[in-house]
């Protein structure tokens, strides 16, 4: 006789291996954003296709030698989240992830804040597509279900240049954010890209530029205060805000003013690294969530 029990048991099996494709892709999709946001110019200060921006250390190639190395860690994450593991599996992943990252670009730091970001999403959408959260639940909603607290809670590192900004600063960094769910890319991300992409859905690239100056324009960046203190942080937001303000990527000759505004970050040294990380996330969670997908 099969009981309740059983035939719940073989219903859930059933409805895992109808998502396992999706929990598969995972991965591939995050590295896809990750090159999606390389490949974005201009972009203040940020390395690209085009050039290393405030950079001397890394270029394009350095990020996709990164990319490529991450990939299986990010999918990883994403298998870790459909078993409904906790932070700190996801940390020991997150450091295997790094450990490539460093491997593949000798060293230099291209993607550290995209592991812990992104990495936590992927995370999410394999809790999602493996059926451990209400499907209509928001990646970043997940995040701060299942993680919110430990994310606070967990180890910090003493000497990475976010973790000296936030205490010098008192600034709030990636740890506050991705514990509150991400509020930078669904009030300021994804709004951004959506307005542009329907003002300017021929363009992907510039819904991508508008998403970025507006993240910049809005984000308490640890990366900007690092390298340029407050004042250098002012003069971000202000900056992407006039770019904004003046109508984006609708204005007549927008990709002028985005090369000016990035050429006076690499005059001033400055690197919105953080807002590049959310930029990637955003991209992400809108091919998780698009409304049309």
């Amino acid at each position: 006789m099969i009981t309740a029990a059983v035939r719940g048991l073989e219903r859930s099996v059933q409805r895992r291996a109808r998502i396992a494709p999706d929990v598969s892709a995972i991965g591939a999709i995050a590295v896809r954003c990750l090159v999606e946001e390389l490949e974005t110019w201009p972009k203040p200060g940020l390395v690209s296709h085009i050039d290393h921006g405030s950079h001397v250390d890394m270029d394009a190639d350095t990020f996709r030698r990164s990319a490529a190395a991450i990939k299986p860690h990010l999918q990883c994450l994403a298998d870790a989240g459909a078993r409904g593991c906790g932070m700190g599996r996801l940390r020991i992943i997150g450091l295997e992830a790094e450990r490539a990252m460093f491997a593949a670009t000798s060293g230099v730091n291209t993607h550290r804040g995209a592991i812990f970001g992104l990495g936590l999403l992927c995370a999410a959408a394999g809790a999602r597509a493996g059926g451990l959260v209400d499907a209509e639940l928001s990646l970043g909603e997940v995040v701060r279900r299942l993680w919110g607290e430990s994310i606070l809670d967990g180890p910090v590192l003493l000497h990475s240049h976010g973790s000296v900004a936030r205490r010098r600063f008192h600034a709030g960094g990636a740890r506050t954010e991705a514990a509150n769910g991400f509020p930078s890319i669904y009030r300021v991300g994804l709004p951004a890209l959506r307005r542009a992409t329907q003002a300017e859905p021929e363009d992907t690239e510039a819904a991508r530029v508008e998403a970025c100056f507006a993240l910049i324009a809005s984000v308490e960046d640890t990366n900007l205060l690092h390298r340029g203190g407050v004042d250098g942080l002012r003069f971000a937001h202000d900056a992407a805000r006039s770019f904004i303000d003046a109508g984006g990527v609708s204005a007549p000759g927008w990709r002028t003013l985005a090369q000016l505004i990035h050429d006076s970050f690499v005059a001033r040294r400055l690197s919105p690294g953080g807002s590049a990380d959310l930029l990637a996330m955003t991209l992400f969670v809108d091919a998780h969530e698009s409304p049309c997908r």
